[in-house]
């Protein structure tokens, strides 16, 4: 079944009436939060440090996957990089044209079949993969649209230190504390549940390491988020 295009809604209302209303997540696990939704019109000085760092090193012919309303796209475009954004929502990709982006289309990144010198995944990157059980896939599907010498550079979260445990989790055949179920909502429509993985640094770098990516911690952020990069080793 289609997800109710939640962020599209949200963003629409917010660029064109000037609606603040929040989308807020809701988990089994946590209490609720809320996103605010100009966060997601943010310009360069506004990012956090991971953003900004990861922003630097693209180049070449980029894909900006998980665009939003553009933000990042828009940054690279005026550094004159050639960056393609994608996004599942209809209305984010609706906006961030709106926004002057040159090349976004509502796409799926499991689909994409072009290829690229930079693979851009920010904004918790990782949540995309959904479990950990997706792990290998997700990088095949990288290895495939990555040009020779190219670069993955992915951010997310380690969320262990919510954990009772001393010894942290992090064998894949366990439960892992960042496999999280969210939904969201905004006025009165809601999504379903659906997977979303924090990825802490170092199982993320046993999976590369598992499917031949040297992986490498570029920067930590000041909340337990990090920005890594990913190449494939020769």
């Amino acid at each position: 079944m289609k997800q109710k295009d939640i962020f599209g809604m949200a963003m629409k209302a917010f660029y064109f009436d000037k609606d603040e209303t929040p989308i807020t997540v809701h988990s089994p696990d946590f209490d609720d939060d809320e996103i605010a939704i100009e966060y997601l019109f943010r310009n360069y000085a506004e990012m956090p440090k991971t953003e900004q760092k990861a922003l630097k090193l693209a180049y070449g012919k980029v894909l900006d996957v998980g665009c939003g309303a553009g933000s990042h796209t828009l940054y690279l475009q005026k550094k004159e990089i050639d960056v393609k954004a994608i996004d599942t929502s209809e209305g984010a990709i609706a906006i961030a044209k709106e926004r002057g982006v040159k090349n976004a289309n509502v796409q799926d990144f499991y689909a994409e079949n072009g290829c690229y010198d930079t693979l851009l995944f920010l904004m918790n990157g990782t949540g995309i993969i959904g479990n950990l059980i997706n792990t290998d896939n997700f990088l095949n599907i990288c290895k495939e649209v990555l040009k020779p010498g190219g670069q993955i550079l992915i951010d997310s979260s380690d969320l262990s230190f919510l954990e009772d445990d001393e010894e942290p989790n992090n064998d894949f055949d366990r439960n892992y504390i960042g496999e999280i179920d969210f939904k969201i909502s905004y006025k009165e429509e809601q999504s379903e549940y659906f997977p979303w993985l924090y990825l802490d640094f170092d199982m993320l770098k046993l999976a590369a390491e598992k499917n031949n990516f040297n992986c490498e911690l570029i920067l930590e952020g000041d909340h337990f988020d990090y920005l890594a990069k990913l190449t494939l080793k020769k």
